[in-house]
């Protein structure tokens, strides 16, 4: 009777047998009883038979899904690695270009050409990590922060400004994005600030304001700020309150400064025997003695002095009063015919500039009536503009202590002169100080072909041979020596 008690237990246990395995063993368990199952018996038990393979089933069937799953799920991991590792590939290929492009430009996010740094963590970004990239800078997007208020910055709010990530309106952004004219936050296009910079000053304005009818002082070249009052002259130009306080306004105010820069011809042994008449004029008469000029002139698009060989009648300011409690200028002229005693007729400047462009001027057009006067042949524009700006800087220099020491004693050292500060200089303030930083740095930089290219040539030959050995060089061949 045991093993009739272990198909017993078969049958009811039904693991790993078929339908028609169990019918087997229950024919079998049936026979050795002596006794068969009646039909109810049989239908009962087939129904559980059945219920229980068709439970098999479906645990074979969620296996089978659970592998498909596992399969896709593998398949979708490989597709996001591949789509990360491609846009790395592509971040990394444009930083490589940049930095190729670029050589001076400032990118410290490239570590090497096989892994990409973080531009703020500065740990290596693997192909698993999501990353936000603008320009080849690359960021964890949880490491793209605001530089200011160090807030989490989306992709529609980034705002790169001196290669920094900030909010585009980030209410602590003042001091990177404000317009120095305005007062508004400088506009951005593409996540990037656009603005304009003063080469000397290095104040930052919106790029609308060079075309918007701003005023610009016509001395120093700062575009006027809101609530700031520009001086405005007669002839239309504009002058800063900084540049107003030192404007000279007619002949009589201008003749020291004047017998100044005939004392600082004559300190480099370049006296001018000949009394030359001066004359401060409106910008209107200026260039109209120009265009009566037969000689060769270079000027700027803006003139502001003449050294005169024709005979002309001419508009001299000779007086200049205020007028009101608002300070109107009224400005007293009179006509005054200039007669050709010697090559040189008369030394005309524009009125209303600061002292020390003033005087920058007048040495030039001086150095223009040496030249005459001492018979130096028809030269290039990039020569003779270019040897009278260097004398003009040389006068700016003596004034303001910037380097004369060094730029006076190369200047004389071939003379054995050096130009020393009239005793009756006086100390100049800060403000006129700096204004003179500003004219000597427009010498420095004008970019055009007779002043700009001519000075630094004729700078470099002087610093090198001397005042003295340049001139001679000069009216021998016509060139710069080299």
């Amino acid at each position: 009777m045991e093993w009739t008690s272990n198909i017993e237990s078969a049958l009811r246990s039904n693991h790993g047998r078929s339908g028609h395995e169990n019918f087997s063993l229950l024919h079998l368990f049936q026979h050795l009883n002596g006794g068969v199952f009646d039909d109810q018996e049989e239908v009962d038990y087939a129904k559980a038979v059945s219920l229980s393979e068709m439970e098999a089933v479906k645990q074979e069937a969620l296996i089978i899904e659970k592998q498909k799953m596992k399969v896709i799920t593998s398949q979708i991991e490989e597709d996001e690695e591949l789509a990360n590792a491609m846009q790395l590939s592509l971040v990394m290929e444009c930083s490589l270009s940049n930095n190729s492009a670029h050589a001076s430009s400032s990118r410290p996010f490239l570590a090497s050409a096989s892994k990409i740094i973080c531009a703020r963590c500065n740990t290596e970004i693997s192909i698993r990590e999501h990353v936000f990239e603008h320009n080849g800078i690359v960021w964890h997007i949880e490491c793209l922060v605001c530089h200011t208020c160090k807030q989490l910055i989306k992709d529609d709010e980034l705002c790169m400004f001196e290669n920094r990530p900030y909010h585009t309106s980030c209410p602590r952004n003042l001091r990177h994005s404000k317009c120095y004219v305005c007062n508004n936050f400088i506009p951005h296009s593409n996540g990037v600030v656009e603005f304009r910079e003063h080469p000397f000053w290095k104040q930052k304005h919106c790029p609308s304001h060079a075309t918007d009818g701003t005023s610009i002082c016509v001395s120093c070249e700062r575009l006027q700020p809101k609530g700031i009052n520009y001086i405005l002259l007669k002839d239309g130009r504009s002058l800063c309150p900084n540049c107003s306080s030192f404007k000279i306004m007619d002949t009589n105010e201008c003749q020291p400064l004047f017998h100044e820069i005939q004392e600082f011809f004559s300190s480099l042994n370049m006296k001018l025997n000949q009394e030359i008449p001066l004359g401060m004029v409106e910008r209107e008469a200026l260039n109209n003695a120009m265009e009566g000029e037969k000689n060769g002139h270079h000027h700027l698009s803006e003139t502001r002095g003449l050294c005169l060989s024709e005979e002309q009648t001419i508009p001299i300011i000779h007086e200049m009063k205020h007028i009101g409690s608002r300070s109107i200028l009224e400005l007293l002229t009179k006509q005054r015919r200039l007669v050709r005693n010697c090559e040189v007729t008369a030394i005309l400047i524009l009125y209303g500039l600061p002292r020390l462009l003033t005087g920058s001027i007048l040495a030039h057009e001086m150095m223009h009536a040496w030249l005459r006067l001492q018979g130096y042949p028809n030269l290039k524009p990039e020569i003779e503009e270019g040897i009278c700006q260097v004398l003009a800087h040389m006068w700016l220099k003596s004034k303001i202590n910037v380097g004369s020491e060094t730029a006076m004693g190369a200047a004389s050292s071939s003379s054995s002169l050096r130009p020393p500060r009239s005793n009756k200089d006086k100390k100049l303030s800060e403000i006129e100080k700096k204004l003179g930083e500003c004219f000597i740095r427009q010498i420095e930089l004008d970019d055009s072909q007779a002043y700009g290219d001519g000075f630094r040539v004729g700078e470099q030959a002087v610093s090198k041979y001397g005042l003295k050995k340049t001139l001679d060089h000069i009216k021998l061949t016509q060139t710069f020596p080299v």
